[in-house]
């Protein structure tokens, strides 16, 4: 996914930042508890397509970077 791209999209529930799973092919929302699917390269950003978050996945994310 290109970083400038991700650097526009918010999360449509909050309106927050987005980090990017490569290996699952999602879009994380932390404040949300919700991953986005990829599909094709396409983000879907709709609320009723994410799955939610357990407290344990959120645990294991890694601590957000600053975008340069």
């Amino acid at each position: 996914m290109d970083p400038k791209l991700l650097e526009l999209l918010v999360c449509p529930v909050t309106k927050g930042p987005l980090d990017l799973d490569r290996e699952r092919q999602e879009l994380i929302s932390r404040s949300a508890r919700l991953a986005y699917p990829v599909r094709d390269g396409i983000p879907v950003l709709l609320e009723n397509e994410a799955r939610v978050l357990s407290d344990e996945e959120l645990e294991r994310l890694p601590p957000r970077t600053a975008l340069a």
